[in-house]
């Protein structure tokens, strides 16, 4: 008896998580962030938006360092994952992530207070990650850290990036949004592949041209501040359709409907 027990063991360790149980992971966490104060959130969210900027030095540096041939973006993209490897690691809030966590207390609860608990939470986090991102460019841009060579490896990245019209980055930033949401339900039954969960969803990001609002706004930043991009262009051409792309990714195809699933009975 004593050694089939052993065995059972085993053989649950080694199951993977039922949809049910990564929900019940999340909604809780969900729940705990939301019981977060404001300066915390907000403090936690501007430490993200500066770690997301070792994206763009990745980058950057592969960039500068590499021919310009057709094959060059596939090695670049190497490089994206790195800030979003600190950020998540680092427990630091990520707005795309919080979409998902933050959204699944309420599609549980439903309740005016829990929404407006809700959107405090995404107001915070968003605003903290932008000033950081902000605050990352500028002094990227402003000051001698980077050679001239490099820096003009950054301006090209976030030149890139302001490129599609208005529905294109919308569009791109639903899948965006939906890669990063992925990533996050992953976690809970990642364990020691987690570095590879989010090395190879948010390389496939940047290796197909998707964009995240967060990320992606560091980028134009530091073009803008570059005096290469104006922020008429960064909020028409990025900043505005992938930040509704990004929420409507995250919300509808990872946080509805794995909640749905999983509510539903659905392993």
């Amino acid at each position: 008896m004593a050694d089939e027990a052993r065995e059972q063991e085993k053989v649950d360790q080694r199951q993977a998580l039922s949809a049910k149980a990564v929900h019940k992971a999340l909604l809780q966490e969900g729940e705990e962030e939301l019981e977060r104060s404001t300066g915390a959130l907000a403090w936690s969210a501007f430490a993200a938006g500066i770690s997301i900027g070792l994206s763009l030095v990745a980058q950057g540096v592969l960039r500068h360092h590499l021919p310009d041939t057709q094959w060059r973006p596939l090695i670049t993209s190497l490089g994206y994952p790195v800030g979003f490897i600190v950020v998540t690691l680092g427990r630091q809030q990520l707005y795309t992530e919080t979409t998902l966590t933050a959204c699944l207390p309420l599609l549980h609860h439903r309740t005016r207070q829990v929404l407006l608990n809700v959107l405090r939470l995404w107001a915070a986090v968003f605003i903290g990650n932008m000033i950081g991102a902000a605050l990352f460019a500028f002094a990227a841009a402003w000051t001698s850290t980077f050679s001239v060579e490099l820096a003009r490896a950054f301006s090209e990245i976030g030149q890139q990036a302001v490129r599609y019209d208005f529905g294109t980055a919308f569009v791109k930033g639903i899948f965006g949004g939906w890669i990063i949401a992925l990533v996050v339900w992953l976690m809970p039954s990642a364990d020691a592949a987690r570095i590879w969960v989010i090395g190879l969803l948010t390389y496939c990001l940047a290796a197909a041209e998707l964009t995240h609002i967060i990320a992606g706004s560091l980028d134009v930043m530091f073009a803008i501040f570059s005096g290469d991009v104006s922020w008429r262009t960064f909020l028409s051409h990025y900043g505005v359709p992938v930040f509704l792309g990004n929420s409507i990714g995250g919300l509808v195809f990872v946080s509805a409907l794995n909640h749905a699933q999983a509510t539903h009975g659905e392993d």
